[in-house]
Order: C-alpha cells, then sequence, then structure tokens
C-alpha cells in the first residue's frame, strides 16, 4: 500500500497560506488543519490537535531539538486526535465545541483514508523538517512585498525580533537571521516587516523540499496554479475542485459550490476576486512608503 504525503501549506502570516490551503482541500482528500504552530489559543496550544509546547512564535524545529516533536506531529498528519490531552487543559464551551469538530474530522478523515494538510504560517522556518522528517508536501506561499508590508500596515502588526533570535539552532542554521538585530525595540513597523519579508524570502529560497510559489502570480490565474499545484501535492483534480476554486476565487457567494467556512472553522480565507486582490494590495501606503519598501527587499540590498 503506498503512503501518500501530509500537505504543509507555509508563508509568512498574510501571504495566502489560509486560502491556498482551502482551495487544496476543496477536493475533498484532506483534512484541513489550522495552525497548530500558533502560539495563541486559539487555534494554536490545543494539545488534542498537537501534543508538544510551541513556545515562539515562528517555531524552529530541526534534528536537534525534535525529540518532543517528531512524535507530536506524526500524530498529527496521522490524524490522532488526543482527546484526553485537550480536555486536560481546554474546557471552556467553545475549545469542546472545537474539540468535537476537530477529533470528529480527525477521525472520520483517518477512516476515510484522507490526508492532513496543515495551514500553518509559524512553521515557515522549519518548512525542511517538515519535507524531510514528515515527508510533507510542502508549499511555500510568498507575498509581493509591498503588499506583504501594506496588509501588515493595514491591521496594525508587528513582529518582535527577539522571538527569533532567541532560537539559538535558528540563528546557527540560518545567520541571517542575526540581520535582524538591528531592528531589535524599533517602532519603524514598515521596516521591521521589510527585514522579516526579507530574510524569509532567503531562508526559503535554499530549502530542500519545499516548493515555493508566488501568491500573487497564483492570485493572478487561480485554477492552472492550483492544477500544478494538486499535481505536485499527489491530489486529483477534479471537475467538482475545479468549480469550488473557480467560485471562491472569483468573488461568489460564500458557500457556493460547497463552500461555506464559519464560525469554529474559520480563518483568514474569504471567498474573492483573487485577481482584484492582487492589484489592490498596496492598499494603504503611501508612494514614498512603496519606494521604500522595494529598497529594503532588493536583492542587492
Amino acid at each position: 500500500m503506498t503512503v501518500r504525503p501530509p500537505v504543509l501549506v507555509t508563508g509568512l502570516p498574510r501571504s495566502g497560506t489560509s486560502w491556498a490551503g482551502k482551495m487544496l482541500a476543496a477536493g475533498g482528500e484532506l483534512v484541513y488543519v489550522n495552525e497548530p504552530l500558533n502560539p495563541q489559543h486559539p487555534p494554536g496550544r490545543c494539545p488534542g490537535v498537537l501534543r508538544a509546547r510551541v513556545s515562539h512564535r515562528f517555531q524552529y524545529i530541526c534534528d536537534d531539538n525534535s525529540a518532543a516533536w517528531l512524535p507530536a506531529f506524526r500524530d498529527t498528519v496521522a490524524l490522532r486526535y488526543g482527546w484526553a490531552a485537550e480536555l486536560r487543559v481546554n474546557r471552556a464551551p467553545y475549545d469542546l465545541a472545537r474539540m468535537v469538530r476537530y477529533g470528529a474530522a480527525f477521525t472520520l478523515g483517518r477512516l476515510a483514508g484522507r490526508r492532513a494538510l496543515l495551514d500553518d504560517p509559524f512553521a515557515v522556518l522549519s518548512a525542511a523538517w517538515f519535507a524531510e522528517r514528515l515527508g510533507c508536501r510542502v508549499i511555500a506561499l510568498v507575498r509581493d512585498p509591498v503588499a506583504f508590508v501594506a496588509s501588515w500596515q493595514r491591521l496594525g502588526w508587528t513582529i518582535y525580533f527577539h522571538e527569533l533570535l532567541e532560537q539559538p539552532l535558528l540563528v546557527r542554521d540560518h545567520p541571517e537571521v542575526l540581520r535582524l538585530r538591528a531592528l531589535v525595540g524599533s517602532q519603524d513597523r514598515v521596516a521591521k516587516a521589510a527585514a522579516l519579508w526579507r530574510v524569509t524570502r532567503t531562508i526559503l529560497s535554499r530549502l530542500p523540499g519545499v516548493r515555493v510559489v508566488s501568491y500573487d502570480e497564483l492570485a493572478a490565474d487561480p485554477v492552472p496554479g492550483f492544477r500544478d499545484l494538486y499535481g505536485y501535492a499527489g491530489l486529483r483534480w477534479s471537475r467538482a475542485a475545479e468549480h469550488r476554486v473557480v467560485r471562491a476565487c472569483t468573488g461568489g457567494p460564500p458557500g457556493a459550490g460547497g463552500f461555506a467556512w464559519s464560525g469554529l472553522s474559520r480563518t483568514a480565507f474569504r471567498p474573492m476576486d483573487s485577481r482584484l486582490a492582487v492589484c489592490s494590495g498596496s492598499r494603504g501606503l503611501s508612494e514614498k512608503e512603496i519606494a521604500r519598501v522595494r529598497e529594503l527587499t532588493a536583492a542587492d540590498s
């Protein structure tokens, strides 16, 4: 019997991972698992989904620290839900409802022979480990840097670089992270987001077993793009999958073509016209800020 690989969709937050993950799950062969490495609860800190303690945003996992991570993620990708572990930690009404939903999805998915799809931007720096040790088909989305920074600006997001610099194995394996030290404590959110984009893009460019995909190109022409990614992930591209992708990427009404995500299953994804989303990506940045982001993220800067 051929063992079919799990799938990891990753990339920095606001790079389209939820969108891509939902489109890949449209064919009905995958069980969607939302951000097990997110340090916030929910969606993270749910031991039923992942029985390991997340200590950092953008947790770095490699062979040297994988004693706890490997068995935990093996259970996750095998769709083995930890009911008892979840109940020991999370008992609020929302948590119990989420436990029933995830537990049922894992159990039914395993019985039906489905595979796990991990949608996790916080796994982006550990993507190679997921490919090498868990056999994941890894898809890493990279968004145009201006659109990425603009999105973070609109949301008021920033990054605290000590989360990366305090991980010695990450610094050892990817010393370009040390470039971020100069911005520790800075209030310049544009510069910090641009620096995070550039360092992450550099790391992704050399990771083995990782398929780096332009979010902007995928959004501009989603049907052939997703047909190709279905093939890479070992998924069947069916008429039903194509119909659902078309409906979800052309601004159709929520729920059209079998898509209706709300409540416990909500993510950052919303049905949209993906081509228009690309065109409006820089919204909120001035021309001067756009030029600055281009300069800060240029390959030779």
